[in-house]
């Protein structure tokens, strides 16, 4: 009797070899042959699972968002039940940066993409969800000016993820940043 596949299990797995290709080589490495490779897979089998390599890129975004969203919501359930605003942010926001090996891999995809989808713009779903997450961050500040306060936060927030992947700061310094300018919105936390 054939063995059942998971169909779903199958397209994480294809999707974390995106992830693992793109950390190491960018998303310009990124081929149906070099996925199917690193997944230990047939170039055929990827083929039946994603018909189009934006399609693929598409779905491996998704799991990214997916895991990031998950370390987030684990990460405030830790907070208890009234977190402060500022607590909040920072939690929430540090839960996104690439901290870690994993993050950064999973960072190195979603960088990539973004690139990728300024000259796909039909390919992706972040507009919308930087819309949502500058809506809820707003409604966190007590600035006169919550709007731009949280327009800051997020490009802050950005701006340190590309740091964190290119090297140029370290997880401490990082999280120092954050610190600051969290202070400057919320006062001091000292």
């Amino acid at each position: 009797m054939p063995k059942k596949v998971d169909p779903e299990e199958r397209r994480r797995l294809i999707a974390d070899a995106l992830i693992r290709v793109a950390a190491r080589h960018g998303l310009e490495a990124i081929s149906l042959r070099h996925v199917a490779a690193d997944a230990g897979i047939s170039p055929g089998m990827v083929q039946h699972y994603f018909r189009t390599k934006d399609e693929m890129m598409t779905f491996a975004l998704a799991v990214v968002r997916e895991r990031s969203q998950t370390r987030v919501t684990e990460a405030v359930a830790r907070l208890g039940d009234n977190p402060s605003p500022r607590g909040l942010l920072r939690t929430m926001i540090a839960a996104l940066l690439p901290l870690d090996d994993q993050t950064r891999d999973e960072g190195r995809v979603a960088l990539g993409f973004l690139a990728y989808t300024a000259v796909r713009p039909a390919t992706s779903p972040l507009r919308e969800e930087t819309g949502q997450m500058l809506d809820f961050m707003a409604g966190l500040m007590p600035s006169p000016k919550p709007d731009e306060a949280a327009a800051g936060l997020l490009a802050l927030m950005e701006g340190l993820g590309v740091y964190l992947l290119g090297g140029q700061y370290g997880a401490e310094q990082a999280l120092r940043a954050l610190d600051v300018y969290l202070d400057l919105i919320f006062g001091s936390s000292s």
